[in-house]
């Protein structure tokens, strides 16, 4: 399927924050590409290795940044530089830019014709809802003290640059509440896509499974902690940062399997006893994808596992740490639970369902022309070495959160 008819004659652009590898929001953009397969994509760095070469046959441009080269281990420190480099780009040829966003994209500057669509994930959880855990987890004060000046500025800007945008869609219930107190802006929800296809239901077997990035935020500790106590098979398939502290708080019956293929992780999915997660995702493509497979989701009570899991149904709720876990892990009968209900339950964020809902929000967009924007408002400057700009101090205070 592709785009709605007035969107295909317009001139348009994708803009996505970085693509150096494939999770869950490179997945959710791959699926906004086949929307629109003649249109160029914007990005502040790029690895064609990395995105395992999916791509390749599109037109890619990227941001200064490009020449630094990072890497997913090593852009994270350019953390400052990036809303001037998602500013740096030339959009004023086009009438419609759709941009997929997790901290920074929804931040290009478009002319003032067009038309821009919004596909947000989170806004940027540092600066926002993960904040005060950031900072807290750095040691050093005088780190503490530039991550605090730098995601001060951050918020100014994030604020000033979401008053741009024509019409912000929202992965889940979650974000479209973050949206509205940190922004002050409306959105309306489209879950994101995911290919139930792949999975399909099995013959379980013992082992629990975690599948996520090893980020601090995800939490993957608690569920290491958690079956080293119950002493039952934990698999954790995923990398990161963590990867080093997990290793060393693993027991025996916990094992790390690093970054897997999608195929592995299909396999791993069908043969868990249950996909275990942590952290209060903003929707939780893992979790729709255990059901998908059949296999029932142990999940934090919070944020968009609320919307895609049943509780009691296809999985239950913990809250808590450790202990927690462990407890709601014991308790929880997997044995009563029908495959054939969670495959159901996921069959509602099929990918079809995706590539229907966000073709119709661009449409509906368009077709309003904008006219529910806010005034476009003046930028603070992002050059290095610049203050913020008079329009820019006025709202200093304006963000919430």
């Amino acid at each position: 399927m592709h785009a709605p008819a007035t969107a295909s004659r317009l001139r348009v652009a994708l803009v996505h924050d970085f693509l150096l590898d494939v999770r869950g929001a490179e997945r959710v953009f791959l699926e906004m590409c086949e929307l629109w397969p003649d249109a160029p994509i914007f990005t502040a760095i790029y690895n064609e290795e990395g995105t395992e070469g999916r791509f390749a046959h599109r037109d890619v441009h990227t941001s200064f940044l490009q020449r630094l080269r990072p890497t997913t281990r090593t852009f994270r420190p350019l953390l400052p530089l990036y809303p001037a480099a998602i500013e740096s780009f030339e959009l004023h040829d086009f009438d419609l830019v759709v941009s997929s966003s997790s901290a920074w994209a929804h931040g290009v500057i478009v002319d003032d014709s067009a038309v821009h669509v919004c596909y947000s994930h989170n806004p940027f959880r540092y600066a926002w809802n993960d904040r005060d855990r950031t900072l807290a987890s750095r040691p050093d004060p005088l780190t503490r003290a530039a991550l605090r000046s730098i995601f001060h500025r951050w918020r100014q800007w994030d604020w000033i640059a979401a008053q741009r945008v024509d019409q912000y869609l929202a992965n889940s219930r979650t974000t479209q509440g973050r949206i509205r107190a940190y922004f002050g802006r409306g959105s309306r929800v489209v879950h994101p896509p995911v290919e139930t296809e792949r999975f399909a239901p099995g013959t379980p077997g013992d082992h629990y499974l975690v599948l996520s990035e090893l980020m601090p935020h995800k939490r993957i500790d608690v569920a290491v902690e958690a079956f080293n106590g119950l002493g039952l098979p934990l698999l954790v398939a995923g990398d990161g940062p963590e990867m080093r502290h997990l290793r060393s708080l693993a027991g025996p019956t916990v094992r790390l399997l690093g970054r897997v293929s999608d195929s592995e992780v299909a396999e791993l999915l069908q043969g868990a006893r249950a996909l275990v997660v942590t952290a209060v995702e903003e929707f939780g493509i893992a979790a729709v994808e255990s059901q998908a497979a059949g296999r029932p989701v142990v999940a934090v009570s919070g944020g968009g596992l609320l919307e895609t899991v049943r509780d009691g149904v296809t999985g239950c709720f913990w809250e808590g740490g450790p202990d927690e876990l462990a407890a709601a892990v014991r308790d929880f009968d997997v044995d009563a639970i029908d495959p054939s209900d969670c495959v159901s339950n996921a069959a509602r964020f099929d990918g079809s369902v995706f590539r229907r809902a966000l073709p119709r929000e661009v449409e509906r967009t368009l077709q309003r022309g904008g006219e529910d924007r806010p005034a476009r408002p003046g930028m603070p400057s992002t050059r290095p070495g610049l203050g913020l700009t008079r329009r820019a101090r006025a709202v200093e205070r304006r963000p919430r959160g």
